[in-house]
């Protein structure tokens, strides 16, 4: 397979390319050079919000390109629309955000969308810019010939947006850690080199249409995520199990200041952690074990020197010190359970 991937050298991109790397694909990577891409790939420099900016993209033709663009849709429009006599398919890494608020628990990929959204569109909001950029594939490819990959919350080696490195820096600090409860608490979410192989999958099949991509709910807990956090930094934290309604009642903010957790029967939990992920469970998306992707993601850290990139155009995630200790004396200290 010959594979373009827009972007590449980050997160989602860099997981897909080393996949593809992996299946001894042959793989271009158009990107601004800002990171360098994984060694074995065919590097091509652009901007595509720049004036000419895709005028590497000219010419060549491959099997299918991988997008995980997520700002103004018109510059998906313009690559798209570039590429569609040279490229066999057009995988478009979207997200669950683009269902019409609030989204009912257990929705499929026949759910309501957000309304708005405009393939040509300048940057709107992240909702309808996905939303916009899906569209602006459909323009372009038909939807014979693509694939919108519908993503919930990613986590893994490379993440840029915080989620996973905050919590393993947090309990590699030690001492006792606010947890919000319940422990039980089920999470949905995928580990971003499962996106990448269910992806290049995809388009080796020739698959169509849209997917909800992510593990199926519950395939971990709360507890499972934080219990795996402390063993691979060391055990030297203490969570402190602490009821959903003290940390509310405290100010604090679900899936921001404490990520990945939001709390049970809130319209946000259903949104984010009880998508159906049944027609990608029957196309071949396999979710590896809570434990791994920790270990992995803080093995990466590591090797990185502790502290993780950050987009900038994402606001930092995680909650102070301050508040931290403010909401555990508040609670009585929480409870302090095994690690598992």
């Amino acid at each position: 397979m010959r594979l373009l991937v827009l972007g590449g050298t980050e997160f989602v991109g860099r997981a897909v390319v080393e996949a593809a790397l992996g299946r001894g694909w042959e793989v271009t990577v158009f990107h601004r050079g800002r990171h360098a891409p994984p060694p074995g790939v065919h590097s091509l420099h652009g901007d595509r919000t720049a004036p000419d900016g895709l005028t590497a993209l000219a010419e060549g033709s491959w099997d299918a390109v991988v997008d995980t663009w997520s700002a103004a849709p018109r510059a998906v429009l313009e690559a798209a629309r570039l590429l569609a006599g040279r490229v066999g398919r057009y995988v478009y890494v979207s997200s669950c955000s683009v269902y019409a608020w609030a989204p009912p628990a257990g929705y499929t990929e026949d759910a309501p969308l957000v309304e708005g959204a405009a393939a040509d569109a300048g940057q709107l909001d992240y909702a309808r810019d996905k939303r916009g950029a899906e569209l602006a594939v459909l323009d372009a490819f038909g939807a014979d010939r693509s694939v919108l990959v519908r993503s919930g919350l990613i986590l893994g080696p490379y993440e840029n947006v915080g989620r996973l490195p905050w919590w393993l820096d947090r309990v590699a600090r030690g001492g006792p850690v606010l947890a919000p409860g319940p422990r039980e608490l089920p999470l949905q979410y995928i580990d971003v080199r499962d996106l990448a192989d269910w992806t290049l999958g995809a388009a080796e099949r020739e698959l169509s249409g849209p997917y909800n991509l992510v593990s199926a709910p519950g395939h971990t807990t709360m507890g499972d995520l934080l219990d795996a956090c402390v063993r691979v930094t060391g055990g030297a934290a203490e969570p402190r199990w602490t009821d959903p309604g003290t940390v509310l009642d405290a100010g604090v903010q679900p899936w921001t200041q404490l990520p990945v957790w939001v709390p049970p029967g809130s319209d946000l939990h259903d949104a984010l952690h009880t998508a159906d992920v049944s027609r990608a469970l029957a196309t071949g998306l396999r979710c590896r074990p809570v434990g791994e992707t920790v270990a992995d993601t803080w093995t990466w850290l590591r090797k990185i020197g502790g502290t993780a990139p950050q987009r900038p155009d994402r606001p930092p995630v995680g909650l102070d010190p301050e508040t931290e200790a403010k909401v555990l004396a508040a609670d009585g200290g929480g409870e302090q359970l095994g690690t598992g």
